[in-house]
């Protein structure tokens, strides 16, 4: 006989499994995505920006705008992108924080980099 303890967790898992296998799925769409748009952002110590980009909703492009995230040493923000396929369809790569190759942002790749950390020294 089962208890109540486990019919709960059981019940939670299948209610936030249902929740999210949505997530998972590629929407493919046969409309082309909007140019993006001009966005300006003065610069801020600390912060990058996560550019803005167009997302498919209710059968539309809705523009969603870009805005200001605190910054990551090691690492750089991607931006979303919409990707064309060999079939004519879109989709949306979601961006996010990729290694970052040159640490200092001195243009020297860290391999080749005497002083990864020091922007003023190779």
């Amino acid at each position: 006989m089962l208890n109540r303890k486990t019919l709960l967790a059981g019940a939670m898992v299948a209610a936030f499994a249902g929740f999210s296998a949505p997530a998972f799925a590629d929407i493919y769409i046969g409309v082309d995505p909007p140019a993006p748009r001009h966005e300006h952002f003065d610069a801020r110590p600390g912060y990058v920006v996560v550019p803005g980009t167009w997302r498919w909703h209710n059968g539309k492009h809705e523009w969603v705008a870009g805005h200001y995230i605190a910054e990551r040493k090691g690492y750089r923000y991607e931006g979303d992108r919409w990707v064309m396929h060999s079939n004519n369809k879109w989709t949306m790569q979601k961006g996010g924080w990729a290694r970052n190759h040159d640490s200092d942002g001195d243009g020297v790749p860290d391999r080749a980099d005497n002083y990864p950390n020091n922007p003023r020294k190779q």
